[in-house]
């Protein structure tokens, strides 16, 4: 466990976490900065009402990126299965061609008996 001490809107934290510095670093500044924001645009909004905007905004952002990336999912799911479908149409077409191959050439030499 790392322990990472951030500073949020004016306020220090302590953090235990099993992520890196770096990341929870980054991760807190880009709160700090959200939250100051909306502190400046806000200035009679408490630090509590702006930290539920900026989690109601990043809570919106991450349902939908899900059902971006769930729409990517089904997509490229249908297109495995088209994908899967066409080979085996493929397959099939080149049996087909393979049988008439033999059947051509029976045919010959067939003919070139009589």
């Amino acid at each position: 466990m790392n322990k990472v001490r951030l500073m949020i809107a004016g306020t220090s934290y302590v953090l235990s976490t099993t992520d890196t510095e770096e990341y929870v670093t980054q991760l807190a500044k880009e709160l700090d900065d959200d939250m100051n924001e909306v502190l400046t645009e806000n200035p009679n909004v408490s630090t509590t009402r702006a930290a539920v905007f900026c989690a109601m905004d990043y809570l919106d952002r991450l349902k939908k990126s899900n059902s971006s990336a769930d729409n990517m999912r089904t997509q490229i799911q249908n297109y495995l299965d088209d994908t899967a479908k066409a080979n085996l149409a493929a397959d099939e077409a080149r049996r087909e061609v393979e049988r008439l191959k033999r059947e051509v050439q029976y045919l010959k030499e067939q003919g070139g008996r009589e």
